[in-house]
């Protein structure tokens, strides 16, 4: 491994953000999710995850494709919705679902630089009921166009950006680790820093 990689890894774990997560449910296409899992690494989100509870588990993340930000993220999976956001509330303080609803709040008005998890459902039926009530709240990203519906990897990264700007303002990417530090000697080790430098 060359001084730059290490340097490089380095950085990237620095600038890992522990207090925000991203839940995909029942999300189909493996071309969103691949790119839903780009943009998630590009903002510094290390956690994802996975919810099929309607449609089947999805086989693997891309790990053949070169592109493929899988092997840098942790992926949890679930198939049981009460399973799944039992330890995302157990982990985070808020959660957010996207849906079109009355009581829903504007992308923009949301504090992302508190501890939060961000809900995308399914392409076409969006996040379910079941799902839903473990929420603390709706939002929607806002739109003054025709189609009032945006593909949930762009809306993935609408969101995700918004949060990065919130958290830069906040000072949460300065460099200096937000991981725990076994979390972040974990992943290090994972990637192969340690094996490199012994």
């Amino acid at each position: 491994m060359t001084p730059e990689r290490e340097a490089k890894i380095q950085r990237v774990l620095n600038h890992r953000q522990p207090d925000l997560a991203l839940v995909m449910e029942n999300v189909a296409d493996p071309h969103n999710i691949s790119a839903v899992m780009r943009t998630c690494d590009a903002v510094g989100l290390q956690e994802i995850y996975v919810l099929n509870n309607i449609i089947s588990r999805h086989k693997k993340f891309g790990k053949k494709s070169s592109a493929s930000a899988a092997g840098w993220l942790t992926i949890h999976e679930y198939e049981n919705t009460e399973e799944c956001m039992a330890a995302v509330k157990k982990r985070y303080s808020k959660v957010y679902a996207t849906h079109l609803g009355v009581e829903s709040h504007s992308l923009y008005d949301l504090n992302m630089a508190e501890s939060i998890a961000l809900v995308f459902g399914n392409e076409h039926a969006g996040v379910t009921e079941e799902c839903l009530r473990h929420c603390d709240g709706n939002f929607i990203i806002p739109q003054v166009g025709m189609v009032q519906s945006l593909n949930i990897s762009v809306a993935c990264a609408v969101t995700l950006y918004e949060a990065y700007r919130q958290r830069q303002v906040a000072g949460f990417y300065n460099g200096t680790p937000r991981l725990p530090q076994a979390e972040w000697n974990s992943l290090a080790n994972k990637w192969g820093l340690y094996d490199e430098q012994g």
